[in-house]
C-alpha cells in the first residue's frame, strides 16, 4: 500500500489521480500508524516551505517521516516534499527543513525575460544513472511550478537537472529518498512512467543500491 502523507498542503488530489490512473493501491493519510506500515510514501506539497515545516511539526508528522525513511520505505518527495527533504530555504529564514539529505532552496534569481513563479515545461539533463528514469529519455519535457529551486550540497545524489536562469537540481535520490522538484503527476506520458519506476522500487532494491553505492573499506 502505497500513503500519501496528507499536511493540509496542495496537489494531494493530482497526485491520487495520478495513482489511480496507474492502478495503485494508496491512501491520503496523516495517521502515523499507516505511514509506518506502507509499502511506499509519497509527500506531494504546493505552498509555503515555512507553513508546510509547522504543519508537519504541530501533526508530529516530521519525526514519523524520519522513521520512514529510516526503515528503509521507498519514499518520494514532489516539489514542496522535495524542497522540505533539504536543510533551510531563502523562503522561510531561521526555518530548519527536515535535513534528510544536504542543501539549501534558494530564490530562482531574476533573469530578463524569464516570469517568476516558473511554470511550465522543462527538458531534463539525465545524470548518475537515476532509478527513477529508467526507460526516460534524454531532453525528456516535465512540468514545473515553482519560485524557489534545489542546490544540493552532494553532486552525486543529483539525478536530473534543468535550466531557467540557473542551473536547477531537478531531482535526487540517494538510497531510498527520491525527490522531484518538478510535478510527475502532471508531466503527461513522461510523468507516469516516473512514478511507475518509482512503484516498481522495493526494499531490497534500496540495500542493494546503498552496498554497490557505498562498499565497506578493507583493513
Amino acid at each position: 500500500m502505497i500513503a500519501v502523507v496528507d499536511y493540509d498542503t496542495g496537489n494531494l488530489r493530482s497526485v491520487a489521480d495520478a495513482l489511480h490512473r496507474a492502478g495503485a493501491e494508496f491512501t491520503l493519510t496523516d495517521d502515523p500508524a499507516l505511514l509506518r506500515r506502507a509499502d511506499r510514501v509519497i509527500l506531494p506539497g504546493v505552498g509555503a516551505f515555512g507553513d508546510a515545516m509547522a504543519n508537519l511539526r504541530e501533526s508530529g508528522l516530521e519525526e514519523v517521516i524520519r522513521e520512514v525513511v529510516k526503515k528503509e520505505i521507498p519514499f518520494l518527495g514532489i516539489c514542496l516534499g522535495l524542497q522540505l527533504l533539504f536543510e533551510s530555504s531563502e523562503e522561510a529564514p531561521g526555518v530548519a527543513g527536515l535535513g534528510i539529505l544536504k542543501g539549501k532552496i534558494l530564490r530562482i534569481p531574476e533573469r530578463a525575460g524569464l516570469k517568476i513563479p516558473h511554470m511550465g515545461w522543462n527538458s531534463l539533463h539525465l545524470e548518475h544513472d537515476g532509478r527513477l528514469f529508467r526507460g526516460i529519455e534524454e531532453n525528456a519535457y516535465v512540468y514545473f511550478v515553482h519560485s524557489y529551486y534545489l542546490q544540493a550540497e552532494e553532486e552525486d545524489i543529483v539525478k536530473a537537472t534543468t535550466e531557467y536562469g540557473v542551473t536547477i537540481h531537478a531531482s535526487v535520490e540517494k538510497d531510498n529518498v527520491f525527490a522531484c522538484q518538478f510535478h510527475p503527476e502532471k508531466s503527461s506520458a513522461v510523468g507516469r512512467k516516473i512514478l511507475q519506476n518509482f512503484l516498481a522500487i522495493n526494499r531490497e532494491d534500496n540495500r542493494y543500491a546503498y552496498k554497490t553505492n557505498y562498499p565497506m573499506s578493507g583493513c
